[in-house]
């Protein structure tokens, strides 16, 4: 289409300027001939009055009385002074249009006797013939002297020099209008073109983003209507491919909270599955056999309570997960520095069974807007992680301090690696990286519930796991007593 627009703009300057050309030339024509036709009726019009004035004074000296006798007589002389007075051949001739003398008999052989005939009716008439810019005139008209017409005088005047001028100057201002027309066409192609290629390259553009293609851009370096215009399209499409990605990326996100969704249903049928089995087992066996084998009983309601401990807990931790925002409790000024170290020296017992132990340190005041008896599961959890899933007789540290208006904790043990591609997800509900210390009855919900905690408190947590130590970095923002 695009090509048919280019096209259509050359057709139609080419037609204009055509046109403007034929009709400019054809306007100097008329003009030159016009011109030309005025001079050369002036010149006839003088020769007739000088040849008039030449005539009356040879009739008026010699007192003829039959002038049409005397103009015969006298035709020989007049013809010749005549010819010498207006540099033109003459030819003198009766009324009748007889020819009595000529000077250059040559010059009026042959050639068109309309003017003539003219004069024999009475009128002045003059015919001009003229070929490749050479130009002659025949005039002729009826001699009267006192109201009688006594002959006929026929000039035959040259105006080569004239037609030669003006054929001169018509081709001059020929050759200037075309050059002019044709500097003009060449303009207008070209900027046909300047306008019609950007046309051109936004219209493949468009054509690859219909196809698909968004990493198509148009460079241009124009600053009018059609660089703002290729600009504008590059950020349309800058815009759609930011669009595209969006879209892309809360699809797959969708995706994956949809993988999410159906691997906690998965997990947490399998976790409540199992011990509902095993008591469900246990109590068929027992309604069986009743008392009547002590040690079994014993040891099935043992694994009865246990196990419906381990079912209590987990539901627990599973309300605690799905609360994203506790409305139960209210947030109030909390020392989180003083419940961390609380925490710790509860769970150092804890750790002396694992043959571990605690180091913890924390500075004073560190005040934060929370809830306590969360804030203190979140540091047993945390804790409670890295007493689990640490090294051997390994030293577990705790820290907490105030920077940039942040109160920081720092929770650190030696543990095995953890793959980089695997921390994102380590705060997941049930997620697991197949640890081989994974203690029985513990369903990967600690981090989970640590994430939900921080967050209600409007902090962030990160776990990094570099050179043989996993770090669990905790930051909630700081608040001071007077509220801010």
């Amino acid at each position: 289409m695009i090509r048919t627009i280019r096209a259509k703009f050359i057709v139609g300057f080419f037609i204009i300027f055509s046109f403007s050309f034929l009709v400019l030339n054809q306007t100097v024509k008329e003009i030159i001939r016009t011109s030309n036709q005025k001079i050369v009726a002036s010149d006839l019009v003088g020769m007739k009055n000088n040849s008039n004035v030449y005539v009356r004074q040879a009739f008026l000296i010699n007192h003829f009385t039959n002038n049409k006798i005397y103009f015969g007589q006298m035709a020989e002389e007049m013809v010749s002074d005549l010819n010498h007075a207006t540099e033109s051949s003459v030819s003198a001739y009766t009324v009748d249009g007889v020819l009595l003398f000529s000077s250059n008999k040559s010059v009026f052989a042959g050639r068109s006797e309309d003017d003539l005939k003219q004069a024999i009716k009475g009128k002045t008439a003059y015919n001009v013939t003229y070929d490749r810019n050479k130009g002659e005139v025949l005039f002729s008209y009826p001699v009267i002297i006192d109201g009688t017409k006594v002959g006929i005088l026929r000039f035959a005047k040259d105006f080569t020099l004239l037609y030669e001028q003006s054929g001169r100057i018509q081709n001059i201002i020929f050759y200037i209008a075309l050059a002019i027309f044709a500097a003009a066409f060449l303009f207008s192609y070209i900027l046909s073109r300047h306008i019609t290629i950007p046309l051109v390259k936004l219209t493949k553009a468009s054509t690859e983003v219909k196809n698909g293609n968004l990493n198509v851009r148009i460079q241009s370096r124009r600053k009018d209507e059609i660089g703002r215009l290729a600009v504008n399209f590059n950020d349309m499409i800058d815009r759609i491919s930011g669009q595209i990605s969006t879209i892309e990326r809360d699809r797959d996100r969708l995706q994956e909270l949809n993988d999410q969704e159906k691997r906690f249903f998965d997990n947490v049928t399998h976790e409540l599955k199992t011990p509902l089995t095993s008591i469900l087992g246990y109590a068929e066996m027992i309604r069986e056999k009743g008392e009547s084998d002590r040690q079994f009983f014993d040891k099935g309601m043992n694994h009865i309570v246990e196990e419906s401990r381990r079912l209590h807990g987990m539901v627990l931790k599973l309300l605690e997960v799905s609360r994203r925002a506790s409305d139960d409790h209210e947030f109030e000024q909390v020392d989180a520095g003083r419940i961390l170290l609380d925490v710790c020296d509860s769970m150092s017992f804890r750790a002396k069974r694992y043959k571990k132990r605690i180091v913890y340190q924390a500075d004073e005041s560190l005040f934060v807007n929370g809830q306590p008896d969360r804030l203190r599961q979140l540091f047993i959890n945390l804790l409670d992680n890295a007493i689990k899933y640490s090294s051997p007789q390994s030293e577990i540290s705790a820290k907490a301090k105030l920077e940039a208006g942040l109160v920081r904790f720092i929770f650190g043990n030696p543990g095995e690696p953890i793959p980089p591609d695997q921390l994102e997800h380590l705060f997941q509900p049930f997620f697991s990286v197949g640890r081989k210390l994974k203690e029985e009855g513990s369903v990967g919900l600690g981090l989970s519930i640590a994430k939900s905690i921080v967050d209600d408190h409007g902090g962030t947590i990160s776990l990094v796991s570099r050179d043989g130590q996993i770090m669990v970095y905790v930051e909630i923002p700081y608040f001071r007593k007077d509220g801010t």
